[in-house]
């Protein structure tokens, strides 16, 4: 923190975030604030523990889940730095984190955080406190989206009981109608409409007494009784009540969330209701997915920029999931399925030209030794009798490095696989880091990188989902080590091999420069939020992606390198301002140094905000020391 700004007040920070909620100012508003709020509280753990435990919300509830993620892992690592484990802060960042979690779509590590969370609240939080029911509640849908409602049921039961013992208003209070509203769905799951009836009528009647119908967790109680007049048959109400919560969402969170995304999904499915007169089943309506299906494609059908993992998808809906069921019952609650590793189509960067070698139908599936032993073999026998080609698209044509022990898709055991692709069968240890650091990016971005689609034992996704959570001293390092190598090689040598004269080193020097800083981006918005630095060829495709996303952290350096390379071109090999004993006359030259500058100094700012340095120096090498001294690890600090 710069010791000439004012100290950080929480209270205050918190009155201002609430006062802008209050507003209505909107999702960008809030953004603005809490990356401000960021700014202000520097390094100093406590207070940035604090906005970074509401900023996960607020990312959480824009749709910008690889932010939330990024943010819950950092919080985590601050508690520890706090030694503040087992304690009330500890268990609210772990509920937040479970959350950012769920919402990601990362079910696994969600359940594991939620069980975690309950574990440390239970000790911290005083019997009846109102944030046990608030766990109980975001586990009862970390347990829904895993299938077992009757188990959700438990918890949000539990939930209610509490929230009603220490209400002092229950037929006002908003986290009532909101844990009765997720009672309606579960509900509803396991076939108790009335009893869902029952929980949405008694939530809106509190939205309505209470004076709630502007606050944004309305929209999801108004949603709620909107599916369960629509399961009754009441179509024409369900719709009225999906187009106030569509209001609500698009005013608190904006056009472009999940939320608003849904709601209208789910509000188109009521007007079709509506027009036919039939049931939510026949209208489209999908309460668990809260979407309408896709019309089944035909076989034949020419689908336009189909990809490779567009293709696994199919492979996998259509052949081998029946496949399993019928033939493998008693292992298809234990098989993981889906497409990583090797090949353009993990990373989403396969186009027309990727269709000559090692494209079309497949995927893989994923057992442990025990199972491989048992079934392995006529497995692979199934699944090569699937079909080869779908779409006119196949079959793969894999060169001789996809055959054998490169194959990349087809039956594997987890170890072996993860084996052929990162050099181990597991992730090295938490407290390993110099095992880390054997590990380049290009290695971790091909162990996870691309989809599972399925995964119910969970078994494939812990070892993948322990290769993506690098520990944050082993970033640290490397953000350090990227520091140095875009200070040493683009701000300094690339200006002093042009003073040489010494062209073809200065091109070396731009492509030091570009190769760090493109794994600096991916560093810095987080591995476990959007994965590793890919091989070189796809370093820029990673960044275009990455600029794309929102709230992404730097998104302008892609075309900052974009420029540099362009410049260097002319600068360093095109002929001028070479052995002229400065060459400062060269306006190629002069361009290049000031987009490199100008690069810097974003990185300079993004650094700032991140809290990982207080400096406001231009030279990138000044920072590294701070990055370092945020190091825990003595042999890591010391590198």
């Amino acid at each position: 923190m710069d010791p000439a700004a004012p100290p950080f007040d929480p209270a205050a920070f918190l009155r201002g975030l609430d006062a802008l909620h209050a507003s209505g100012a909107g999702p960008d508003a809030a953004e603005r604030y809490l990356r401000d709020a960021l700014v202000a509280a520097g390094d100093d753990p406590g207070p940035r523990l604090q906005v970074l435990n509401e900023a996960m919300g607020h990312h959480r509830s824009v749709g910008l889940h690889d932010d939330a993620v990024r943010e819950a892992s950092e919080a985590l690592a601050l508690v520890d730095r706090l030694g503040a484990a087992g304690t009330e802060a500890h268990a609210t960042t772990l509920i937040n984190a479970a959350t950012a979690h769920r919402a990601a779509g990362r079910q696994d590590d969600a359940l594991a955080l939620y069980r975690e969370a309950r574990a440390v609240a239970t000790r911290a939080f005083p019997a009846g406190d109102r944030r046990l029911a608030a766990l109980r509640n975001n586990l009862a849908l970390a347990l829904a989206e895993a299938g077992d409602h009757a188990a959700a049921r438990v918890e949000l039961v539990a939930a209610l009981a509490i929230l009603e013992g220490a209400s002092v208003d229950p037929g006002a209070d908003l986290d009532i109608a909101a844990t009765r509203s997720n009672l309606a769905l579960e509900c509803l799951a396991i076939g108790l409409d009335e009893e869902a009836r029952d929980h949405t009528g008694a939530a809106l009647a509190i939205v309505r007494r209470g004076g709630h119908r502007e606050d944004p967790h309305a929209a999801a109680m108004l949603a709620s009784h909107a599916q369960a007049c629509l399961v009754a048959g009441r179509a024409a109400e369900s719709v009225e009540l999906y187009a106030e919560a569509l209001a609500i969402v698009e005013r608190s969170y904006g056009a472009g969330s999940d939320a608003y995304a849904i709601t209208a999904d789910n509000l188109a499915a009521a007007r079709r209701a509506l027009a036919s007169g039939g049931t939510p089943a026949a209208a489209g309506a999908d309460p668990a997915a809260a979407s309408s299906p896709a019309e089944p494609r035909r076989r034949d059908e020419p689908v336009p920029g189909l990809t490779g993992m567009d293709l696994a998808r199919e492979l996998w809906e259509e052949h081998v999931r029946p496949m399993l069921a019928e033939r493998y019952p008693a292992h298809r609650g234990r098989i993981a399925v889906g497409l990583v590793g090797h090949g353009s189509e993990c990373y989403g960067f396969d186009d027309a030209a990727s269709r000559d070698h090692d494209f079309g139908p497949g995927l893989c599936l994923w057992l442990t030794a025990a199972d491989h032993a048992a079934i392995g073999a006529a497995l692979q026998a199934d699944y090569d009798a699937l079909p080869t080609v779908l779409h006119g698209i196949g079959p793969r044509v894999e060169t001789a490095r996809a055959q054998g022990p490169g194959r990349r898709v087809g039956v594997f055991e987890i170890g072996e696989f993860f084996a052929s692709v990162a050099g181990r069968a597991a992730p090295p240890a938490a407290d390993s880091p110099h095992e880390w650091m054997l590990l380049d990016e290009a290695t971790l971005a091909a162990a996870t990188n691309g989809a599972v689609l399925a995964d119910p034992l969970g078994a494939f996704s812990a070892v993948r989902n322990g290769f993506r959570r690098m520990p944050d001293d082993v970033r640290l390092a490397r953000i350090g080590q990227r520091l140095g190598m875009i200070a040493q090689a683009g701000q300094y040598n690339v200006p002093r091999m042009l003073d040489r004269g010494d062209g073809e080193a200065a091109w070396l020097a731009v492509a030091e420069l570009s190769r760090a800083t493109a794994s600096l981006v991916h560093l810095l918005n987080g591995p476990t939020a959007v994965g590793y630095l890919p091989y070189y060829k796809w370093h820029f495709a990673s960044l275009r992606a990455l600029a794309a996303r929102p709230a992404s952290r730097l998104p302008e350096v892609h075309a900052d390198l974009s420029e540099i390379l362009r410049l260097a071109s002319a600068a360093c090999l095109g002929g001028a301002g070479f052995g002229e004993g400065g060459g400062g006359a060269d306006p190629a030259r002069a361009r290049l140094e000031a987009a490199i500058e100008r690069m810097c100094a974003r990185i300079v700012v993004e650094l700032r905000v991140q809290g990982l340095s207080r400096s406001d120096a231009d030279f990138l090498e000044h920072h590294r020391g701070e990055v370092q001294s945020r190091i825990r690890d003595p042999w890591l600090r010391a590198l």
